[in-house]
């Protein structure tokens, strides 16, 4: 994980929080709930942690919500490390334009 919080994980963070709070249950609740120690609830709910997908949806669960919701319009594009800004939808329209070397791609 980068050491730098991307806006994906305080989206994801923000998330979890406003529906732990609507729900009316505290941080410690929630991690019981969800199995994980009430730290790293904490640190996911403030963009510091890169939960796994088996978090996600232990937590999901835990809310009883679809995990897509806590997911919804997230893209690539929010992770400060992306390696390559290139799509295959970008790729495959080099490829038919010529521009790319299917070989090398």
């Amino acid at each position: 994980m980068s050491s730098t919080p991307s806006d994906a994980a305080r989206l994801l963070g923000s998330r979890i929080r406003d529906e732990r709070q609507r729900v009316a249950i505290n941080q410690m609740e929630l991690a019981e709930l969800a199995g994980l120690h009430f730290t790293n609830l904490g640190k996911i709910e403030r963009g510091q942690a890169n939960p796994s997908l088996h978090t996600i949806l232990r937590i999901a669960g835990a809310l009883n919500m679809n995990p897509a919701t806590l997911l919804d319009g997230m893209t690539a594009d929010m992770l400060p490390d992306r390696p390559h800004k290139v799509t295959v939808a970008d790729l495959i329209r080099a490829r038919e334009q010529g521009t790319v070397d299917p070989d090398r791609a």
